[in-house]
């Protein structure tokens, strides 16, 4: 029996269409037109999600139906991206993050019990939803201390996917926390992470104590 073929077979027809839509030339843009299409679909989600490939798993995540991404449904998903490179794994999580968890308040307090997950992406998830409630104003947010401390103790024994949450986070507690602005920006000097990266034009540098000072000035400008 030719299994591949057997497995083609089974895939909804539905599917198929989707999935004929989809190729290498295909960007985040169109997979978010293709979505808005559909819309929900949690069963066609998870066909394109058992595909086993990025983009259709990209796609799978816009139409999945956040009411059933219960805790081991989102325990499974992040061992499937761990099959992926680094950084569709860490796509992947970020999508799902801004996506869908981002949406129920049962997710979000989900996501706010992985801060020490096993899971590197889960932890990615926590401390990058913790730096995009900054990044995105909402306010206030009682828990940089805590925050902060929990920086300062772990960041340097990081998985390099958490480093860079865990820094984004740190970033816009000092864009916007001007009280532990010089907190962050010692942390930065402290650990030196990002400090040699190389960035576009018009992109901001990752690294804290310049990350910080072109924001500020940013607002203050403005």
């Amino acid at each position: 029996m030719d299994v591949k073929k057997d497995t083609e077979v089974k895939r909804s027809s539905k599917a198929e269409y989707i999935l004929s839509q989809i190729n290498s030339k295909t960007k985040l843009g169109d997979l978010r037109k293709i979505a808005k299409d559909i819309k929900k679909d949690h069963e066609l989600a998870m066909e394109l999600w058992s595909t086993e490939a990025y983009l259709p798993r990209l796609l799978a995540i816009l139409i999945m139906d956040k009411k059933l991404l219960s805790e081991d449904v989102l325990n499974q998903l992040d061992k499937d991206m761990q099959k992926h490179t680094f950084e569709e794994a860490n796509n992947l999580i970020d999508w799902l993050m801004a996506n869908q968890l981002t949406k129920d308040k049962k997710r979000i307090a989900l996501m706010e019990t992985w801060e020490d997950s096993p899971s590197a992406l889960q932890r990615r998830a926590f401390w990058y939803y913790q730096g995009r409630l900054r990044w995105t104003g909402k306010t206030p947010i009682d828990n940089n201390e805590d925050l902060l401390s929990a920086l300062e103790a772990n960041i340097t024994q990081e998985e390099p996917e958490v480093q860079w949450a865990m820094n984004f986070t740190a970033g816009w507690i000092g864009v916007y926390d001007e009280n532990n602005r010089a907190r962050c920006i010692k942390l930065g000097e402290k650990t030196g992470l990002y400090k040699d990266e190389k960035v576009s034009k018009g992109c901001t540098p990752s690294y804290l104590p310049e990350f910080i000072r072109i924001e500020v000035n940013k607002r203050r400008n403005n």
